[in-house]
């Protein structure tokens, strides 16, 4: 049985029943609408924390999804999990790959500077301070990515660039 059917939470009802109406009026091919089926569980199963079940979800939508801008979406929330699992260069791969097909995402673009700034703090805790320049050099540069996307957004990221004097 399909998660959308077994789900308890109010809101993934709510949000399963509106899917449903806007799969049945909108033009879509099969394939896409087993897509998105998959996709929808995959965000069910990631929102209980239930990563495993999640990434089978997303990469079966991956496999049918032909639309580059919804495979986008199944792309980051599969770095997304990856990131919370703590593997990060798998996570910057899907972040990557995400981008590729949408490159305004500035979600995956704080995303990655999030990582890349974390890989920095590490650098700097091991002494390696050349290597945590060049990690706090990316993250920079994907936050101003971010920034340019969505002015107003990541205002941390904005207050961060201006500190370290890297925000132009």
């Amino acid at each position: 049985m399909p998660r959308s059917r077994i789900n308890g939470n109010f809101i993934d009802k709510t949000f399963s029943i509106v899917a449903n109406i806007l799969l049945r009026i909108i033009p879509t091919t099969s394939g896409e609408k087993e897509a998105f089926t998959y996709y929808r569980d995959g965000m069910s199963a990631q929102s209980e924390g239930n990563y495993a079940e999640a990434l089978q979800n997303y990469y079966e939508a991956t496999r049918l999804e032909i639309d580059p801008y919804d495979r986008s979406y199944i792309l980051y929330n599969i770095g997304l999990i990856h990131t919370s699992n703590g593997e990060h260069t798998k996570a910057l791969e899907y972040y990557f790959r995400a981008l590729e097909r949408n490159p305004f995402l500035p979600q995956a673009f704080n995303n990655m500077a999030v990582i890349c700034h974390y890989r920095g703090e590490q650098a700097v805790r091991q002494g390696d301070s050349e290597i945590a320049e060049a990690w706090s050099d990316q993250a920079a540069e994907y936050w101003k990515q971010a920034i340019a996307l969505t002015p107003g957004n990541y205002i941390e990221a904005h207050n961060w660039l201006k500190i370290t004097k890297r925000f132009e």
